[in-house]
């Protein structure tokens, strides 16, 4: 069975965002969906957050579509990063307003120091799907800046949103996001 791991972003858990209708309409389908509520969700720590995140994540990456939102998108990056491709390669990964380079906020910089050794997470995944709403105000002042480098570094293919803002930040928490579990689908195309 196929599973999908989320990384959440700063300040949320489990239950925030559009998470919870995520995971109610991929577990309808039969799927796995684990979200696991990341330490220091306040003052989040690099290390500290990828080894969260690869403790949740399946034996089998193979069967695996890792989804990361915000800084969790990030995240997702640098577990992709560290993994070694001999152990299996992901089914996938959606990033939902991920930046790929540090956007100004000092609690986060840690994650982005070092840059990221593109051809090393292009080769842990199979495919590579990015989400990002065209005015979100985190990404800004090109949210697009971000999309172009995802997308010629990883071969990503982008959905870009006319409006949207951050897809997921108070105040609007429990939105509904299909286009993230469209983008899951595409990357398991014989599961559902």
């Amino acid at each position: 069975m196929s599973t999908i791991v989320v990384s959440h972003g700063l300040q949320a858990r489990e239950d925030s965002v559009w998470f919870p209708a995520f995971r109610a309409e991929l577990t309808r389908l039969g799927r796995d969906v684990v979200i696991p509520n990341l330490p220091g969700t306040d003052a989040p720590e690099r290390d500290a957050w990828r080894k969260a995140l690869s403790e949740a994540v399946a034996a089998t990456p193979e069967d695996t579509v890792l989804v990361g939102h915000s800084i969790g998108a990030v995240n997702v990056l640098r577990l992709l990063e560290s993994h070694d491709p001999e152990a299996g390669v992901f089914a996938g990964a959606v990033l939902v307003s991920a930046s790929a380079h540090e956007v100004g906020y000092d609690l986060l910089a840690s994650f982005f120091e070092g840059g990221f050794d593109w051809p090393r997470i292009r080769a842990a995944a199979k495919g590579f799907r990015v989400l990002q709403a065209i005015d979100d105000p985190v990404n800004a002042p090109d949210p697009l800046e971000h999309v172009g480098i995802l997308v010629r570094e990883l071969g990503a293919v982008a959905t870009v949103l006319p409006a949207g803002g951050h897809l997921g930040a108070y105040p609007e928490d429990h939105m509904e996001l299909p286009e993230a579990v469209a983008l899951v689908r595409e990357l398991l195309p014989a599961a559902v």
